[in-house]
């Protein structure tokens, strides 16, 4: 019998671990909603939750974006600065109307994602320093477009930061969509096939014949992309735009909830729906502290904690 529960001890830790990588982002989710609406007054109100899911929406938008790249082993630190670029853009080309405002801006962004990914397909420069390098690039550029905050007054643009159908804040819906879209991609399409196949082994995809450079290309200009609709989508909430501030550590943000919801920093594999998880227990996991008035500090120790043991969790998880 000692024998017997010696060989099932191994098992049942595994099994344990192999649940935590699986569900263990939603059970924290779960955990967390129940411990606020035990402790935290009001939690239960409409207005509460629409204020979490407005300011989640960003991250989750920026996210998206990151657990692609992160599909094919690779990481894109830029994505803040792309957010503060697409706010100054904005304020500088809002004056010909929103829609050639988000065009310049769509191009501002395509152009970082494309020099991210000529870097790191072409050149064969390292995901983290090509993406650092156009993340210090990308901020300067934005605060010389505009140095400082600056009030903007369009009514298209307060529609958009502030609009809602039948409740529910444009934000949410554009979220919801644009995570219901990649997940379609990676899941459905040839392209997605080819992203997880790079990320799974580089040169095993090459020798395939995949189109390796085209795939990572892409991939970084719809991080660029991503990140420049989650930056138009806060200075639309704000209606300012703030370079200085606006995008700051989100690149942190991004990357956790991608860890915490069950993607591989190995590459190989994207889960969209963890990953839109791991950004609202973030979200969640910040506000309760914040509610109960735990100073900012407390904040990032939390999330600190919560990366660790998701990457223990993701033992041994890697590539399949």
């Amino acid at each position: 019998m000692a024998e017997a529960a010696l060989r099932t001890a191994p098992l049942d830790r595994t099994r344990v671990l192999q649940w935590l990588q699986t569900y263990g982002v939603y059970a924290g989710v779960a955990l967390l909603l129940v411990v606020n609406i035990v402790i935290t007054p009001y939690f239960l109100s409409a207005e509460n939750f629409r204020t979490q899911a407005v300011q989640v929406a960003p991250v989750i938008i920026v996210a998206i974006g990151m657990a692609l790249v992160i599909g094919t082993e690779g990481i894109d630190l830029s994505v803040g600065a792309v957010m503060a670029l697409a706010a100054s853009v904005t304020a500088l080309y809002l004056g010909y109307g929103l829609l050639p405002a988000l065009l310049v801006v769509a191009v501002f962004a395509a152009a970082i994602g494309l020099a991210n990914g000529a870097l790191v397909a072409l050149v064969g420069v390292q995901p983290i320093v090509a993406t650092l390098a156009l993340m210090v690039g990308g901020r300067g550029l934005a605060l010389v477009l505009l140095p400082q905050l600056e009030d903007l007054r369009n009514p298209g643009l307060a529609s958009l930061g502030s609009g809602d159908v039948l409740g529910v804040p444009y934000l949410i819906l554009i979220a919801a969509a644009l995570a219901l879209l990649a997940a379609f991609v990676v899941r459905r399409t040839t392209f997605g096939r080819q992203l997880l196949a790079i990320g799974d082994s580089r040169p095993a995809a090459q020798l395939a014949g995949l189109p390796v450079r085209r795939v990572l290309i892409i991939v970084y200009v719809l991080c660029a992309l991503l990140a420049a609709v989650a930056g138009v989508l806060a200075t639309a909430r704000l209606q300012a735009s703030d370079p200085t501030s606006l995008g700051n550590l989100m690149e942190l943000s991004a990357i956790t909830a991608v860890v915490v919801g069950g993607t591989p920093l190995t590459g190989g594999r994207v889960n969209i729906a963890g990953t839109v998880a791991g950004a609202v227990l973030i979200q969640l996991l910040t506000a309760t502290l914040i509610k109960h008035d735990l100073p900012p500090s407390w904040t990032q120790i939390a999330q600190a904690m919560v990366i660790v043991c998701a990457v223990y969790a993701a033992r041994g998880r890697g590539k399949r």
